[in-house]
């Protein structure tokens, strides 16, 4: 079993590299593969995490490293890394030389299907792998009005680069409804509901007509979903999400030091409560939802790393799950051009986060409950120690 952890250990290291660092490829590559067939299309959902914009250029979502690790694709053609097509197979290669062959993610039943509208159900609820499925229900954000976004963030600029050419736009309640309950009915078991900030009112409400709507086409009172939301400046309607339905709860601070914060979500700060509202909001809703039910993300690379993981600790202290996803600079976000730190910095990061998870006693359920993807770093450190992964079984991809 070591052999293969250390194994496990070293895919990891290469999917946190080629996360930061990106894929170079030429796109026509993928003229050999049944991209929106067989294999899974990536969608814009939320946000552009590719570091250049690609309109009418599809590209597989992710893919497995050879033990069974779920990629996810960042196209970038300044990386070392790329994907050669030989003989009817992908490789990964690092300076041409080939690292292993690659099998690409297949799609998933619902996606060849329509709401009672006639919408294209991935246009609704993108599936994020391992069972887990996530609606954006608004793919803009109301913090651009006054030019209040946050600087990492590209979703306003995703929605214009690519809005009208994918159909982007709002999701109605049934519409999710309906595609939840598909997705369900293919296997899927957790579902995040997320977006852009709205007005707060229009939010709550907009939740709890989501989960009436879910409960009716899923058959199911706990539906295993996540409210992704912004802190409420009256927390007792954090009360509303947990009665509707909802399992879990998130809410994204993005930033531990509060003055960065101040610099990095000016939005937050001055329409949304503040730094110290956010922390209070985060301890409220363990408050309702309990131990282990609250989620919370850091953007890792845009503060010193002790700062981050004082964060994690101190919210881990009081119940929440907080995850450091990779900063990555997204094209269109005010941080565009920019750089993340160095992968080893980013692993570093991880692991010492998972442990302070470990430490608080915090499940792999639980992690995996309250993550909107549950394919990240910390979600494979876990899978790895505990274990989890079909490779521990004599299974391969």
């Amino acid at each position: 079993m070591s052999n293969i952890k250390e194994t496990l250990y070293r895919e990891l290291e290469l999917k946190i590299i080629t996360g930061v660092e990106g894929i170079n490829f030429d796109p026509h590559i993928f003229k050999h593969l049944d991209l929106g067939g067989r294999f899974q299309e990536d969608i814009h959902f939320c946000m552009e995490f590719a570091h250049e914009t690609h309109v009418g250029i599809k590209f597989p979502v992710g893919f497995y490293s050879p033990h069974g690790l779920i990629n996810y694709l960042k196209w970038d053609r300044r990386s070392s890394y790329s994907f050669i097509y030989e003989s009817g197979t992908y490789y990964l290669a690092h300076h041409g030389e080939v690292l292993y062959p690659v099998e690409f993610l297949e799609r998933p039943n619902y996606y060849n299907l329509k709401t009672s509208d006639g919408t294209s159900m991935p246009t609704i609820a993108s599936y994020l792998q391992e069972g887990a499925v996530v609606v954006a229900y608004s793919n803009e954000c109301a913090l651009k009005e006054k030019d209040h976004d946050c600087k990492f963030c590209n979703i306003n600029a995703t929605k214009a680069t690519y809005g009208e050419i994918e159909g982007i736009g709002w999701k109605y309640p049934k519409q999710v409804g309906e595609t939840v309950g598909a997705a369900y009915r293919d296997g899927a078991r957790h579902v995040t509901i997320t977006g852009g900030f709205v007005a707060e009112r229009r939010e709550v409400e907009y939740y709890l007509d989501v989960a009436d709507a879910i409960k009716e086409h899923t058959g199911l009172e706990d539906f295993n979903g996540t409210a992704c939301v912004g802190a409420p400046h009256d927390l007792s309607i954090i009360d509303k999400y947990k009665e509707a339905g909802y399992r879990t709860i998130a809410t994204n601070i993005e930033i531990w030091d509060r003055n960065i914060f101040k610099a990095i979500c000016p939005g937050k700060e001055l329409q949304c409560g503040g730094w110290e509202h956010w922390v209070k909001a985060l301890e409220y809703e363990v408050e309702v939802f309990g131990r282990g039910k609250v989620r919370s993300n850091i953007v890792a690379g845009l503060e010193p790393k002790d700062s981050t993981l004082e964060g994690v600790e101190y919210l881990a202290s009081k119940g929440v799950i907080c995850f450091a996803t990779s900063w990555n600079p997204n094209p269109g976000s005010a941080l565009e051009g920019h750089r993340s730190p160095e992968p080893a910095w980013h692993f570093d990061l991880y692991k010492k986060i998972a442990a302070i998870h470990r430490k608080y006693g915090f499940t792999y359920d639980e992690i995996y409950d309250c993550n909107a993807a549950p394919i990240g770093v910390i979600n494979d450190i876990y899978r790895i120690e505990d274990e989890l992964l079909p490779v521990f079984e004599g299974q391969l991809v």
